[in-house]
């Protein structure tokens, strides 16, 4: 079941922005393009998927507005549609008419075009940088997977179950007044620790048990037993520190493009900021930035009054971009 509840959001957002009363709930500058359960038909991004969209939207831009587009894309139906919302979350492909028309023809993104085109940064995401890249885009504004948003940002417990992540999702669908059932809430749970978590090796193989290439981040993983998970923070020996460095330029543009400073303690802990979506600690963050100075004269760390802070003396996505060329282009 789909929902895409952007007039209650709108609402909410506008209640918060023009009322002198409590805010219903804290604004989420990634969600300000609306909210999104449960759109992914119960299915991860598998090998191959986001690959195989991009490519058939450059080749067609009308192919999502075929009836018979999973047989293209040599899937099953319910696959087709979750392959096109998969490209669309990962903001690989968008719908010409911003309206996210069904009956919409579909383009590749700049961001699509630099990663995947042929002469792209990674066509084949062969490098462990690009699936945190891909990880990164998710969840940056507009997000349109919320409840990957709640989870990484909300979730504080050192472990949680599934029910945990469940009830994480009904407060904000409570707090926010939507109506979105249980089910739903249960399948997109089920989808992120999925996405994420490493399959137990015991399970019989099988196309539904098979792992998500997400797994290889390694982000979240099984605590004591199969009922417990918890989130690995820290450094992360295959996240670059230009990937960490290009996402918090990104973050900082969309606090405000003029701005050429940033803790890095709001760099760590702020709200869909790359500690929390990476979960970094304040010395990983450090460490990139770090790293990056050295290679982009742009780029410093600064020490004002006991507060460390990145500065930077370029347009924040320009630059987020070259470190991204340098990266890539380096092998």
């Amino acid at each position: 079941m789909i929902y895409y509840v952007q007039k209650s959001w709108n609402k909410l957002l506008f209640f918060q922005q023009m009322s002198n009363s409590p805010a219903i709930a804290p604004i989420r500058p990634a969600l300000t393009g609306g909210v999104f359960f449960s759109r992914h038909e119960t299915f991860h991004p598998r090998h191959s998927w986001l690959k195989k969209g991009f490519d058939a939207v450059q080749d067609r831009p009308d192919i999502f507005t075929m009836s018979d587009a999973h047989l293209e894309l040599g899937v099953g139906k319910n696959m087709g549609q979750a392959i096109r919302y998969w490209c669309t979350a990962f903001k690989l492909i968008e719908p010409v008419k911003q309206d996210r028309s069904r009956s919409s023809e579909y383009r590749p993104t700049a961001f699509g075009l630099k990663l995947l085109s042929k002469k792209g940064w990674d066509p084949w995401l062969e490098d462990p940088a690009s699936l945190w890249l891909l990880h990164w885009n998710l969840l940056k504004a507009p997000c349109m997977a919320t409840a990957w948003d709640i989870v990484f940002n909300d979730i504080r417990k050192s472990e949680f179950s599934s029910d945990d992540v469940q009830a994480e999702l009904a407060r904000f669908r409570d707090q926010n007044g939507l109506t979105i059932s249980e089910s739903s809430l249960q399948k997109d749970v089920q989808c992120i620790l999925r996405m994420y978590t490493e399959q137990l090796k015991d399970r019989p193989v099988s196309d539904e048990n098979i792992d998500c290439p997400f797994v290889e981040l390694k982000l979240i993983q099984m605590s004591g037993d199969s009922r417990l998970h918890q989130f690995r923070h820290g450094s992360k020996s295959s996240l670059p520190s230009e990937i960490i460095v290009a996402a918090a330029l990104e973050f900082v543009f969309g606090i405000s493009p003029s701005q050429k400073t940033i803790s890095l303690s709001n760099l760590t802990y702020a709200t869909s900021g790359p500690g929390q979506v990476f979960k970094l600690t304040e010395s990983a963050v450090y460490s990139a930035v770090d790293d990056v100075a050295t290679k982009f004269e742009e780029i410093s760390i600064s020490d004002m009054a006991g507060v460390i802070q990145m500065s930077f003396r370029k347009d924040a996505l320009t630059l987020a971009s070259e470190i991204l060329d340098t990266y890539y282009g380096e092998d």
